[in-house]
């Protein structure tokens, strides 16, 4: 498995793993704004063949009040390796690294109790409220968050590649 920065040409590849993952759905546009307007805060996790397999996607607001946002998937057929927590930890790095992030924002649907446990259990995001009526379908999310406080803490400081919580080395295109 390799976790890199996502580049223009996987666009394409990140929304069909969407389709595979999530009922939400984007349009290309969605992703090709993410990737030309913060393309340092997006990674794809790539199985030994060089296929993408799981993808993050961040966005930092311009209102400080406005947390930054992230959302990701990860094919079923490569979950439970620990790929969700080193893509997220690796955008949550580059938001601290590029722009000082404090803490990132997701929502996550009630029923999705895997993701659940994964976001609050492993990444250590906290609910921090519900938004009723929330998908399309009509069903509700937890608003969660992530205190990026610890991590800005304990990562290392001076040039080099983006480094995880868990040292996990990110090639640079």
């Amino acid at each position: 498995m390799n976790i890199r920065n996502a580049r223009p040409e996987d666009l394409m590849n990140m929304q069909h793993c969407n389709l595979l993952c999530l009922p939400e759905n984007y349009q290309m546009k969605y992703y090709f704004s993410h990737g030309l307007s913060w393309p340092q805060l997006s990674y794809v996790a790539e199985d030994e063949n060089g296929k993408i397999v799981g993808y993050v996607l961040a966005k930092i607001w311009s209102r400080p009040e406005v947390p930054p946002f992230s959302h990701q998937a990860v094919k079923r057929s490569h979950r439970r390796l620990g790929l969700a927590q080193k893509l997220m930890d690796q955008a949550c790095g580059a938001m601290i690294e590029n722009f000082n992030a404090k803490y990132v924002s997701l929502h996550v649907r009630k029923s999705n109790r895997a993701a659940l446990r994964l976001y609050s259990n492993i990444l250590n995001f906290k609910i921090s409220k519900v938004e009723p009526r929330y998908y399309a379908d009509g069903e509700d999310a937890y608003a969660m968050k992530r205190d990026l406080t610890q991590m800005a803490d304990e990562a290392p400081r001076g040039p080099g590649p983006l480094r995880g919580l868990h040292g996990s080395l990110v090639r640079e295109p």
